[in-house]
């Protein structure tokens, strides 16, 4: 069921991706500002009751839906109800109509534009850019972009599925990861926001959230790229002494995603915080280039196929035990 699950949502998502300003995302917007206004009360275990509510009380919705279509209805609606959750919860869509744009825009010598659409995209400064840091920023945010809406969501998606709890593994993720970002962003925008416990809470609980899932696709991405360099990346990334901090797995899959594809990563800005985390970079990888950007497009879409055939295996080995 998995694997159908994941082929339907995925084609189903490249035919007809979820509109800007949907209804699902604005409705998980408003339940996490709900939750904080409720719960939030600025204390470290109010921070975590918070986080525990806003989180793991939709997975657990999104599980009792599934078991209850499972028994009540049949498999066939229940595998429906997956497929409808990884809809909302993957997202390819989401970023690579970004990625796209300013690729286009390099590959047509507009580095102006480009700058302005990286600078919308991320909401940074990148007026003063030199095309090469242009290119670093790009492959970055796009590799960890393609992580956490597509290989962070199959991760835990199937890690739980095979324990039969439905889609509550992609709520999970995507929620975490969601929270990371937007009740920060509250607390930017507004004076009476989310406190800094909550903030803190959330941060340390995606960490362990995103910890599995990161190096599930820092060793897809050593397979279907250069598997030798990816691993010596990663080897030599977490012998640095910040590897373990809050951007730790952002760095690991950024230094696999360097190795893979053969190309110096790791000076700009991670995309959750202000630290700057330097990868180990050997002399022999090639500064950011516009054809790095081709071949982190092949990097990703080699990496779904090889799931979708591992999946497709463990399938056909079901189905004949």
């Amino acid at each position: 069921m998995s694997f159908f699950s994941i082929l339907l949502a995925l084609l189903i998502e490249q035919a007809r991706p979820l509109a800007r300003g949907n209804a699902a995302h604005a409705g998980m917007r408003s339940w996490l500002r709900w939750v904080v206004r409720r719960l939030d009360a600025g204390k470290a275990a109010h921070g975590w009751l918070a986080w525990s509510v806003a989180v793991l009380a939709p997975a657990f919705v999104a599980l009792l839906v599934y078991w209850l279509l499972c028994e009540l209805v049949g498999w066939p609606l229940a595998m429906l109800w997956n497929v409808g959750v990884l809809y909302v919860a993957l997202g390819f869509r989401q970023f690579s109509h970004h990625f796209t744009a300013i690729r286009d825009a390099l590959e047509a010598g507009d580095e102006a534009e480009a700058r302005r659409l990286l600078a919308e995209w991320r909401q940074i400064d990148a007026s003063e850019l030199p095309s090469r840091e242009i290119n670093r920023h790009v492959l970055e945010f796009s590799v960890l972009a393609a992580h956490r809406h597509v290989f962070g969501v199959l991760s835990w998606f199937i890690v739980l599925a095979v324990l039969g709890l439905g889609p509550a593994g992609a709520v999970l993720y995507r929620l975490a990861e969601f929270v990371t970002r937007y009740w920060p962003h509250i607390a930017r925008r507004q004076s009476t926001g989310v406190s800094d416990a909550a903030c803190a809470a959330a941060a340390r609980a995606w960490h362990w959230v995103d910890w599995l899932p990161a190096r599930v696709t820092a060793l897809a991405f050593a397979v279907v790229g250069s598997f030798e360099d990816a691993v010596d990346n990663w080897r030599r990334y977490e012998a640095l002494p910040d590897s373990d901090g809050p951007q730790g797995n952002d760095g690991l899959v950024v230094a696999a995603t360097a190795g893979a594809i053969n190309v110096r990563l790791g000076t700009t800005t991670m995309a959750q915080g202000d630290a700057q985390d330097q990868m180990p970079a050997a002399s022999s990888r090639h500064e950011p280039q516009l054809a790095h950007l081709r071949s982190l497009v092949g990097l990703v879409w080699r990496s779904v196929v090889l799931w979708m055939l591992l999946l497709a295996l463990l399938t056909v080995a079901r189905l004949i035990g």
